[in-house]
């Protein structure tokens, strides 16, 4: 297969329409739809069901998606991967991306260990809003990343576990539910005056909800510290937390396991190094 048609037919998956993808690529859509169409002879599956309404996809369909889309982020990634190496001047150095305000303690030792090591290389350092850490490490905006499970979605990159943990209720030292010794996932999302907030999705939009709309860690802290909302985080948060703020154990949260993320297929020995040392913290 060719990219284009790997393009193109993600593009007839994601809007579920040959007209409206062939308006999203900037072309006609009778080429789109032979194109299509001799995807699917040379792999010798039907790939869409079409009907008047536009098209769904059949079961092969869905993993050349999953498939197709990865294939689609690697060739991008060795893209800017390039030509960074070429901006660069042939010096070495590694993107590291991480969220806004999370696992600081645990970056500091890390940044701090690896600077010590007699092959680093220079570790820009790249913090996004939640959710972001994945994606920018599959199309090559980074090289390497640390990743929450179950929050973030791991698959296809190489990992190494570096700290499990329980999760806490973050609320306003003053509040009445901050006497509490424990708490449900359910009861913290019930808290009438201190709504949840809500984190965004890739594409910019926000769940709906009561709560405030969030980019980053300290943005939320603050609003909580005022008595305007609350959060669930990471134990290993309480390290950073200041005067304002309490915290309450969540008894059936899920935990949280921390990960240093590279892909798969990557041979830098800046991130080999990095990895190596955080291993070893």
């Amino acid at each position: 297969m060719e990219t284009r048609e790997l393009r193109y037919f993600v593009a007839v998956a994601e809007e579920a329409h040959v007209g409206r993808a062939a308006q999203r690529l900037g072309m006609a859509q009778p080429p789109l739809s032979r194109a299509i169409g001799q995807l699917e002879r040379r792999l010798g599956t039907a790939l869409f069901v079409r009907t008047p309404r536009g098209v769904t996809l059949t079961s092969a369909g869905e993993t050349l998606l999953h498939e197709g889309r990865a294939a689609l982020a690697a060739v991008e990634a060795a893209e800017r991967r390039t030509r960074r190496a070429a901006a660069a001047g042939g010096r070495a150095s590694v993107v590291l991306t991480a969220k806004a305000g999370a696992s600081e303690e645990l970056m500091a030792k890390l940044l701090d260990a690896y600077a010590a090591e007699p092959d680093a290389v220079d570790v820009e350092v790249v913090l996004s809003p939640p959710g972001h850490q994945a994606p920018m490490l599959r199309d090559g905006r980074a090289d390497v990343a640390i990743l929450h499970r179950p929050f973030d979605d791991t698959s296809g990159f190489d990992a190494d576990e570096l700290l499990v943990e329980d999760q806490l209720l973050i609320l306003p030292s003053g509040h009445p539910a901050s006497a509490r010794t424990s708490m449900t996932v359910a009861e913290a999302a019930s808290i009438p005056d201190l709504p949840l907030p809500r984190w965004p999705h890739l594409d910019g939009s926000y769940p709906d909800g009561p709560g405030p709309e969030l980019r980053d860690l300290t943005q939320v802290l603050q609003l909580v510290r005022l008595g305007r909302a609350a959060v669930v985080l990471p134990e290993a948060v309480r390290a950073d937390l200041r005067d304002g703020l309490a915290v309450v154990p969540l008894s059936d949260a899920p935990r949280v396991t921390t990960v240093i993320a590279w892909p798969s297929h990557s041979t830098s020995a800046g991130v080999a190094g990095l990895v190596r040392t955080a291993a070893r913290l």
